[in-house]
């Protein structure tokens, strides 16, 4: 497989895995890399079963190495490959995993214990709190801000959702205090975190009551960055994961225009959820009035959307329903 570049070797994988599960790997990456890999799929003509047999071997064994960095770093994960693969493969595989970290900061805090990594970070400058927890994992950088002051936790929200480019050199003098190792950057290189995004993953793991200490906050001090957050932190889609209680509670308070526009520009799923919890004839009825619609704008759609999650939001404040947040949130009836 020497002849073939990693982005090769990726465009091969993600043909060999199908499109689902392909479709699922993609929303992780940026732009340039969905990009890189179009094309190099779209170039891709024949591979043998051989070939694509043995970049799964290949990328099967990256990760297992990788799962051994992380639980006991690169010496214990060096003395495992050797015993599994032989001494010179295991060579190969650390080799390559070794460039691959140098390039990522905080690689030692992102598999630092949360509790831990608190008693340091507490006391440093929210902005510097902001740019390690966007190097984290949304799990630990959720637990991370439930344990900040209230005050606090606003700041660095905030701080984080701002956010763009940070310079190498303020990634090395952080990670040098935090590690004591500096990464080895290269000097024109820019890493790009935070935004929105990065402070959604982090609140929709977050404990509801921090959530609503950081949203009041924010809804003072920023009104209109609150709102962005607000808007992809719940989408209309995903109403799916509420439970028929929840729903029949929502359903209650929306008006009938709304649900119908709505469901117009959703999918089937979300249409079976909603018309699961209704009863025959108003699911009846309910149908009729969006087959006889007619075309419709999106933005009206849109709206329609957003007012019912705003109705699902309202719900959540007032504790009469339960979103789920992932990570170990469990409910109990």
């Amino acid at each position: 497989m020497a002849e073939y570049t990693g982005i090769q070797k990726a465009a091969i994988l993600l043909i060999a895995l199908g499109s689902e599960r392909s479709a699922e790997i993609v929303r992780f990456l940026n732009e340039p890399e969905i990009e890189q890999l179009t094309l190099e799929m779209a170039e891709v003509r024949k591979v043998s079963e051989e070939e694509r047999n043995l970049v799964i071997e290949e990328f099967h064994q990256m990760c297992i190495a990788n799962s051994y960095l992380t639980q006991g770093g690169i010496d214990y994960a060096r003395d495992v490959l050797e015993k599994a693969l032989g001494e010179q493969r295991a060579f190969d595989i650390i080799n390559r995993l070794s460039r691959s970290l140098k390039m990522r900061p905080f690689d030692l805090v992102r598999r630092s214990d949360p509790k831990q990594l608190f008693s340091f970070i507490q006391g440093e400058h929210p902005q510097t709190i902001a740019l390690i927890m966007t190097h984290l994992l949304s799990d630990k950088a959720a637990i991370l801000l439930s344990n900040l002051p209230h005050d606090v936790q606003a700041e660095v929200t905030k701080r984080i959702a701002l956010m763009g480019r940070t310079s190498p050199e303020v990634l090395k003098e952080i990670e040098g205090v935090l590690e004591n190792k500096i990464s080895n950057l290269a000097p024109a290189d820019y890493t790009t975190a935070g935004g929105i995004q990065s402070v959604v993953d982090m609140l929709n793991r977050a404990d509801p009551g921090t959530v609503k200490s950081v949203m009041d906050i924010l809804d003072m001090d920023d009104p209109d960055l609150a709102e962005q957050i607000k808007r992809k932190m719940f989408v209309f889609e995903d109403i799916v994961m509420l439970d028929d209680r929840s729903i029949q509670l929502v359903l209650r308070e929306v008006e009938t225009k709304d649900l119908a526009l709505a469901l117009k520009g959703s999918n089937e799923e979300v249409s079976e959820k909603i018309l699961r919890n209704m009863s025959s004839r108003a699911g009846q009825m309910l149908q009729e009035d969006i087959k006889f619609m007619g075309p419709v704008r999106l933005r009206e759609v849109e709206d329609a959307q957003q007012s019912i999650v705003k109705v699902i939001r309202k719900l959540e404040e007032a504790g009469a329903i339960v979103v789920s947040r992932g990570g170990a949130d469990e409910i109990i009836y």
